[in-house]
């Protein structure tokens, strides 16, 4: 019986990195992983100093990812490390993924899953054929008043669903931001290391797989429009997404960086022939349920809602459960999973509640599909393949 905290890798998360932290903060929060080693920076420098300020014995600290998988798997397997972390610019996902996974080591790896489809597909195809685990950290669906509507859907609360509207408009891209030395602004907008995306690779992403998961419904085909408002720019900082679903729904998707003055303000609303329910991240505890034919109700985490949300929950009702907590929570299921395999069990199945490879694909389809239809002149649907 495994009784220990699960030992954790990190690729990329260096003292320079915001995300990073981030992170580290939501994998430790229930104290279930530790940080016993990585690679913190293409930078040797300054990975090795990072890896000084978490406090790792320098020989677990590692100048470059191949290094520190050669090394952590020749380990005792009480020592070395049980899943890695991916946290680095999209360019930079799937070299260490494969090799982690080659080597034997179940992965966290950060959204978008890989720079192409066709590599999204190669780890598939590895987890297919070791077995190991692969949680993506699409955040939004962590969060309790997610899952809750999520569960209405699946219960069919809301009837057949028709139509899904999600946004998520962002404006710190307002400006050449990329030209000031900023550098997230620099690799987001940078097609060499963030992919043929721009804006809707970076969060129209999270707003597809957020349509998506609470409905459980696939989309088929899309038709798209991208833009590109800074003057040099080089990737989409706009778009607007027609989608079509299996059932027969029909949603509209809107995902832009150049909405001056706004922050993260993902929000979704999706109808069906009896209801419909709205969520805004920006008042995550609430859940506004709509109905063709009783009053409007307002759902609170922590005292209106059902088993999906509770299992997700850490605080009495009244206190947020905001990002730290949602991204946690992703980390937490992915835990309690890899812990029941390691000890030969059965997880549980609000366990298994965390985005995967398939989650990964999806998104990769979307990323194709938008940038296909997104700068044709022409109105083109383009199928999901």
């Amino acid at each position: 019986m495994l009784n220990r905290k699960l030992r954790m890798g990190m690729v990329g998360g260096g003292s320079d990195a915001f995300i990073g932290a981030i992170h580290r903060l939501a994998a430790f929060m229930d104290g279930q992983i530790e940080l016993v080693c990585g690679c913190f920076s293409i930078n040797p420098e300054v990975s090795m100093s990072s890896g000084k300020s978490y406090y790792l014995p320098e020989n677990r600290v590692y100048k470059t990812y191949e290094e520190m998988f050669k090394n952590e798997v020749k380990l005792p397997e009480g020592e070395r490390m049980d899943f890695v972390t991916i946290v680095t610019p999209n360019f930079a996902h799937f070299g260490p993924a494969m090799m982690a996974l080659e080597n034997g080591f179940n992965v966290v790896i950060d959204k978008p899953i890989t720079f192409t489809l066709e590599e999204a597909l190669q780890l598939q195809a590895k987890l297919q054929e070791t077995g190991l685990l692969l949680a993506l950290t699409h955040t939004y669906s962590g969060y309790p008043a997610v899952k809750h509507a999520r569960q209405m859907v699946a219960e069919g609360q809301l009837g057949k669903i028709r139509k899904i509207f999600v946004e998520y408009p962002q404006g710190w891209l307002s400006s050449k931001l990329e030209d000031t030395g900023n550098a997230q602004a620099s690799w987001r907008t940078d097609p060499k290391r963030s992919g043929k995306a721009g804006a809707m690779g970076d969060i129209g992403t999270h707003a597809h797989h957020l349509a998506e998961y609470i409905t459980g419904l696939r989309t088929t085909s899309l038709c798209a429009e991208l833009n590109i408002f800074v003057p040099g720019r080089l990737l989409d900082d706009d778009g607007a997404v027609l989608l079509r679903f299996d059932n027969g729904a029909k949603g509209v998707l809107v995902a832009t960086q150049i909405a001056a003055g706004e922050e993260n303000a993902i929000k979704i609303r999706v109808y069906g022939d009896k209801g419909g329910l709205e969520w805004a991240q920006h008042e995550p505890n609430t859940l506004i349920a709509k109905w063709a034919s009783k009053p409007t109700e307002i759902l609170r985490v922590g005292t209106s809602m059902g088993a999906a949300a509770a299992a997700n929950t850490r605080t009495p009702g009244g206190h947020p459960e905001g990002y730290l907590e949602a991204f946690a929570n992703i980390y937490r299921n992915f835990s309690f999973t890899l812990r029941a395999k390691m000890n030969g069990e059965q997880p549980q199945p609000e366990w298994l509640d965390y985005p995967g490879v398939e989650d990964g694909i999806r998104g990769m389809q979307f990323i194709d599909a938008v940038v296909e239809a997104g700068y044709n002149d022409d109105v083109k649907w383009v199928p999901f393949k």
